[in-house]
């Protein structure tokens, strides 16, 4: 009799071990097919986004791309302002950074900014024998700031002539000012004059011109305008394109990974010092901006538009935030063109998932 009892609990431990074995076999084959559709997923995705113009690289605010020789640049927000470089704007590979000590004149300007090191949004521009490059020095949620200039006759590390020189403040905010001196973008008019537009949140975007022979405010007291507002925009740029100016600011909250809410609209004007008016003819200072580039995820967020012209092609960069990597904000290029009625139009691809 107990044998008999013996040999069935074995059989019935035999069986439940069984169970449990192909039990643990299904799940572990469901986990390996779970695994091979999420991996297959992203694998579309980041084909999707290298396809929409995703250049793979982390860059968060990036300038306007120049060519210095046979390499392309773009500068970006980090400490003492970092940069790519890249001779097809395919691949890009890491640069020198544009300073390596503290900015002296920036820890009495901007006592919050931290150690005199930490930049914003810088923007560049090649004018002459030297590339100017505006930055902005500046802490979250205030605005004592500062956009400065730093020059180089040379974008080369190689090139023996290379050195950064700092030029000090272009133009400066304070608590009492009801504009905010971050994301300078600068850029020429028909005449060959060159302006510099700035402005985060406040009362907006605003543009001041520079002097031709220092790159800096034409003088301390010049007229500043104003170019566009809403309850959320920065990050202004200006491009000249047949009898237009084109203004593209972001509206929306950058800086939140995939819960960023960037998005870039745009409107023109025959003078670069306004009015500028969307598509609908709402004049951006009350409120328009029509919609050039919003979020296709995980195409999240994009903001800080420029503009690049390559053997008759216009492209347009800005950074947005990869929702294949935890909204790491990465360089994308995408290619521009001009619709029939004058405005420039991006195309994003259909999503394949």
């Amino acid at each position: 009799m107990y044998k008999q009892l013996y040999r069935g609990n074995l059989a019935r431990v035999v069986c439940v071990a069984s169970l449990a074995a192909v039990t643990s076999l299904f799940a572990a084959a469901n986990g390996l097919a779970q695994t091979e559709a999420t991996n297959s997923y992203r694998a579309e995705q980041t084909a999707w986004l290298t396809e929409l113009g995703s250049r793979g690289v982390r860059v968060h605010d990036p300038s306007t791309i120049v060519k210095c020789k046979d390499e392309y640049w773009v500068f970006y927000t980090g400490r003492g302002i970092p940069s790519y470089h890249s001779k097809d704007l395919l691949t890009w590979k890491r640069g020198p950074h544009v300073f390596s000590n503290t900015v002296a004149w920036v820890t009495n300007a901007v006592p919050r900014n931290r150690r005199g090191l930490s930049f914003w949004a810088p923007d560049i521009v090649h004018v002459g024998n030297r590339y100017l490059l505006y930055y902005s020095a500046s802490s979250f949620g205030k605005n004592t700031s500062a956009i400065g200039l730093v020059t180089n006759p040379t974008l080369d590390p190689d090139d023996p002539q290379y050195h950064w020189t700092d030029e000090g403040i272009v133009v400066q905010s304070n608590p009492e000012d009801d504009y905010n001196t971050i994301d300078p973008a600068v850029s020429q008019d028909a005449d060959g004059y060159s302006w510099l537009a700035f402005g985060s949140f406040w009362s907006g975007i605003k543009l001041i011109q520079l002097d031709p022979a220092t790159g800096k405010r034409i003088a301390p007291n010049s007229p500043i305008y104003s170019l566009a507002h809403y309850d959320s925009v920065e990050a202004s740029y200006i491009y000249h394109h047949g009898k237009y100016y084109y203004l593209f600011v972001n509206w929306g909250m950058c800086c939140r990974g995939v819960r960023s809410t960037y998005n870039i609209r745009v409107g023109r004007s025959e003078k670069i010092t306004g009015p500028y008016f969307d598509k609908k003819g709402v004049n951006m200072l009350l409120g328009g901006g029509s919609l050039f580039l919003g979020s296709t995820k995980p195409f999240i967020g994009p903001g800080h538009a420029g503009i690049i012209s390559k053997e008759g092609n216009d492209w347009l960069s800005c950074h947005f935030y990869d929702g294949t990597r935890y909204g790491s904000p990465t360089l994308a290029i995408l290619p521009l063109r001009w619709t029939a009625d004058g405005w420039p139009a991006v195309s994003v691809p259909p999503v394949k998932w």
